[in-house]
């Protein structure tokens, strides 16, 4: 189940122009072009989270 959730809000983030700037432990650091960064836990397992690190991104859509 958690894999799927990373999975979903990775690849909402590549759709809005992210991309992944480094790795610290079970933490992803995505960047966008005009220099937002959002972290993102490779081990995401509770959709209220997801929801927030997208609202963070300034992405409307919810998992």
């Amino acid at each position: 189940m958690s894999a799927g959730l990373y999975r979903q809000v990775a690849a909402l983030l590549a759709a809005h122009g992210f991309s992944l700037a480094g790795q610290r432990g079970s933490h992803q650091k995505w960047k966008n072009d005009a220099g937002l960064a959002v972290a993102l836990p490779v081990t995401l397992v509770s959709r209220h989270t997801g929801n927030a690190i997208l609202r963070q991104a300034g992405i409307s859509a919810k998992i």
